[in-house]
């Protein structure tokens, strides 16, 4: 395998997660995964993500927004963290508007402890 090469959890598929994406969603979703780093990080613009992934700000705005909605990627500008697809904690989950990479740290380190 490649240096860089990573997987992609079966559970998108399994458990429905992409049947609730949208096309622009699920697009945006792979080329993040495929550019995150170890901490599913990416340090990409929208410039950028909309030149490579043939969107208007419009498009990328939704579906940025809609994977936020389905737990799929936390967004603090300019920074986008892909979520893993295990349950986030009652605390997190019931928060309507978009996640602060600083609760989602947060969140994971008070995790760590237990």
């Amino acid at each position: 395998m490649p240096k860089s090469f990573s997987w992609i959890d079966h559970r998108l598929v399994r458990e429905k997660h992409l049947d609730r994406c949208t096309h622009a969603q699920s697009a945006l979703y792979l080329f993040l995964v495929c550019v995150a780093d170890n901490e599913g990080l990416s340090y990409y613009g929208d410039k950028t993500i909309m030149s490579r992934l043939s969107m208007d700000f419009e498009v990328l705005n939704e579906a940025r927004s809609g994977l936020i909605q389905h737990g799929l990627v936390a967004w603090q500008p300019p920074i986008y963290q892909v979520l893993g697809l295990d349950p986030a904690p009652e605390k997190v989950r019931r928060r309507k508007s978009m996640m602060q990479l600083s609760d989602i740290f947060k969140t994971m380190s008070e995790g760590n402890h237990d």
